[in-house]
């Protein structure tokens, strides 16, 4: 069966963790979450350096190895620090969403349907793929609504505006990236820009296949642990304890109401978990 919806996930250089290990358990996660698809025309791609050690992965996540060097600005934790490196970071990811992306194109005879490119510590809805199945023509979508969700917690927070926050927002149909034969074919500007998810919506829609919102949460984005790229709080912090919150409770209500229980019908539906 070709594939509809062809996963691709960067992993970063060893040399930019703290902890391999919580890299290879939420790997491993994110892993066990796209494998819960509840239709079974996908695939996906790990994207990772030679030597780097993964964990076992499930049939139908091939892994491409790569020789890119470790991003040289990791971790910053300064607002400044992190301007200053958001364009390596989005080149390192760039490189490596391109070269899966490539990598699938090869293991699909160039038809790996439509991408969505993750990150690898996430989780994704079981139903995308039989979405996408049912639209096939389509541009693709962005996730206008999905879950943020402390890693550990009991509680996830429903988010409007997802896609501004989280890389694993997006499903583009894979012809509009018209990929040359090589990573290093591509201008360093426009892999600046597969890299910067921020960016996505309104590159497909300025090139004239703009995206639709997903009609249902895609994705959950993990928060609030030691290797996240951009130090992410978690929700209580980033959305109930700030000084403008406090001062406004009818928007302090309406936030109370978009947090949901991680139920096992939600554990089923995002995190692979049996219901």
């Amino acid at each position: 069966m070709k594939p509809v919806l062809t996963f691709v996930i960067p992993v970063r250089h060893p040399d930019n963790a703290r902890d391999w290990d919580i890299i290879k358990r939420h790997l491993r996660d994110t892993a066990r979450s796209i494998s819960a698809q509840d239709y079974p025309g996908w695939q996906a791609v790990v994207v990772a350096n030679h030597g780097a050690d993964l964990p076992d992965l499930p049939a139908g996540v091939w892994v491409k190895r790569v020789d890119f060097p470790p991003n040289p600005l990791p971790h910053p934790r300064a607002y400044a620090q992190r301007m200053a490196s958001g364009e390596t970071v989005h080149l390192d990811k760039g490189r490596r969403l391109l070269a899966g992306m490539l990598h699938a194109l090869e293991l699909s005879d160039g038809a790996p349907g439509h991408f969505l490119l993750m990150d690898d510590d996430d989780f994704v809805h079981s139903g995308v793929a039989g979405f996408v199945a049912a639209n096939p023509a389509s541009n693709g979508w962005y996730f206008k609504e999905g879950y943020i969700w402390p890693e550990n917690g009991t509680l996830l927070y429903r988010r409007d505006g997802f896609e501004q926050e989280c890389g694993t927002s997006h499903i583009i149909r894979h012809d509009l990236f018209r990929l040359p034969g090589r990573v290093a074919a591509i201008d360093e500007d426009e892999v600046k820009v597969m890299g910067d998810h921020n960016r996505w919506r309104d590159y497909f829609a300025a090139a004239g296949s703009p995206l639709a919102p997903l009609p249902f949460c895609g994705a959950v984005y993990r928060v609030a642990h030691n290797e996240s790229w951009s130090h992410s709080r978690g929700i209580w912090r980033r959305y109930f304890l700030t000084r403008a919150m406090l001062k406004n409770p009818l928007e302090l209500t309406r936030r109370a109401l978009r947090l949901r229980l991680k139920t096992r019908a939600m554990e089923a539906a995002y995190f692979g978990l049996p219901g």
